[in-house]
């Protein structure tokens, strides 16, 4: 089993290229990073956390491709994940060259973990229709994969449109989408539909949605997608379980901080996890 790791970077976090840094040095597969464009005062959406007040690191994250752009110039193998990146806000024929210029650059190391939003105010001023948003999302996301693959990449929706045009850089291979969310029918359909994996936040309830998911990939006429997953608190029970269920990556959560307690929480991950 992979193990990789994510944390709720910030400008006042350890650095995201010195963490891919460490955790390559460490034997960790994969580091993803989350994603706000920013976070409105107003808090008519209740946070997700379950705080009455929403933790600062929300509104202080960098912009996910530019902090996996330079953690991709000091790494050579550890994939580089967004965990996750909110397409509905998004251009997507910009995110897409975004997205194609750095698996380029970073040799085919890219994995974008895609969410739907929890934030109504967040999306609202991006002009998102919140009731719409995940239809946003699939827009986005086929469109993105027209411009990834096509020499000459055309669509027509009802929330994006281009005619067809010319897009270069193409990514190095396939980009991975893992789409992240509580498990339900829209959702496995989206997975199945669009998407080469699904991320359970946190973990829970994945033996139970096993079949679920399996049912949606089969209808779509298409192998099972993969699981993975992301933001967990990891014990050696727990990481046997997943295995027992054919997951081979499992992304762990490290809690924000500053380089020293950060690298020492790697540290105690590697030396607990590492080579199991």
């Amino acid at each position: 089993m992979r193990l990789g790791i994510t944390m709720f970077a910030t400008d006042l976090t350890v650095a995201p290229h010195e963490l891919a840094r460490a955790a390559e040095e460490r034997g960790f597969a994969s580091l993803y990073l989350p994603e706000h464009t920013h976070i409105p005062v107003s808090r008519r959406t209740p946070p997700p956390t379950g705080d009455d007040a929403l933790p600062e690191e929300y509104a202080r994250t960098p912009d996910p491709f530019v902090a996996l752009a330079a953690a991709a110039a000091v790494t050579e193998r550890i994939v580089l994940g967004t965990g996750v990146c909110l397409p509905a806000q998004r251009d997507p024929i910009v995110t897409a060259k975004a997205v194609a210029t750095l698996d380029r650059i970073s040799g085919g190391r890219v994995v974008l973990g895609v969410g739907y939003g929890w934030n109504a105010e967040e999306a609202e001023d991006h002009g998102v229709p919140w009731t719409r948003r995940r239809a946003v999302v699939r827009e986005h996301m086929l469109a993105m994969r027209e411009l990834w693959t096509r020499d000459e990449a055309s669509f027509k929706g009802e929330f994006v449109s281009f005619e067809p045009c010319w897009s270069w850089p193409k990514p190095a291979g396939r980009v991975p989408v893992l789409l992240g969310g509580a498990p339900g029918p829209t959702l496995f359909a989206h997975v199945a539909e669009y998407g080469d994996g699904w991320m359970p936040i946190g973990g829970a309830g994945v033996r139970e949605a096993l079949p679920a998911l399996r049912e949606a990939c089969e209808a779509a006429g298409r192998a099972m997608a993969r699981v993975v997953p992301f933001g967990t608190l990891p014990t050696a029970r727990k990481l046997d379980y997943y295995a027992s269920l054919g997951i081979d990556e499992v992304v762990l959560r490290v809690p924000a901080g500053g380089r020293d307690a950060v690298l020492a929480v790697l540290d105690d991950y590697a030396a607990a996890y590492l080579d199991r």
